[in-house]
């Protein structure tokens, strides 16, 4: 994959274009998503989901919140930059919409 600094429209479409990607972003526009709530809206198997989740980690499009409790908690959310993706992850929602 390109380097986000080179190219990062490029990447980031190549990165919405994996299997996950864009449920993953969607769920975490409503807000911090545990794993297992995650998994329940995407469907995905937990090896995808969290490699999928590294990745977004990766581009600075999701943060990893670990919480020292017991059991441990770990939540996911979008960061400033992820939350600029929004008009246009609704756009894609919009146009997905019209063609049902």
């Amino acid at each position: 994959m390109t380097s986000f600094s080179e190219k990062p429209l490029e990447v980031l479409l190549e990165l919405l274009g994996q299997s996950g990607v864009y449920a993953i972003l969607r769920a975490l526009q409503e807000g911090p998503r545990r794993f297992g709530v995650l998994q329940q809206t995407t469907a995905l198997p937990p090896r995808t989901l969290s490699l999928r989740l590294k990745e977004l980690e990766e581009f600075g499009l999701i943060k990893r919140t670990e919480y020292k409790e017991v059991p441990p908690r770990v939540d996911y959310a979008l960061t400033p930059r992820g939350r600029a993706l929004q008009p246009a992850l609704q756009a894609l929602a919009d146009w997905e919409a019209q063609l049902h």
